[in-house]
């Protein structure tokens, strides 16, 4: 752990001293067949729509390597934040094709 997350401790006399950090350890990545992926249509302002991909459980690592595969998929543009993949445009039913094709279990939310 780097010396920058470390807040509220100056200095220790105690000789037996370990600092412990408030960081939770990420989850590990389920495998496909475990994940309960839900596939929204978010309506942004100025008449775009993005489609979202939630409910992913695993590393940031591993979303944005699946967020790379599906926006790849579609042929458009998109990003991973807080947990869940945007694509612009209105593409559930290529990334729903997609996600059951590679074994996820998947399917559309919203009243969309």
């Amino acid at each position: 752990m780097s010396k920058k997350n470390r807040t509220g401790i100056l200095y220790s006399t105690d000789p037996d001293f370990q600092y412990q950090s408030d960081e939770q350890p990420e989850a590990a990545t389920l495998p496909p067949a475990q994940q309960n992926l839900k596939i929204w249509l978010v309506k942004m302002g100025g008449n775009k729509v993005v489609t979202t991909v939630r409910e992913f459980i695993g590393t940031e690592a591993d979303l944005a390597d699946l967020g790379k595969q599906l926006k790849a998929a579609c042929g458009a543009g998109g990003s991973t934040k807080d947990s869940e993949i945007l694509i612009q445009g209105d593409h559930r039913d290529k990334v729903l094709a997609w996600l059951t094709g590679k074994g996820y279990k998947a399917k559309k939310a919203g009243g969309n």
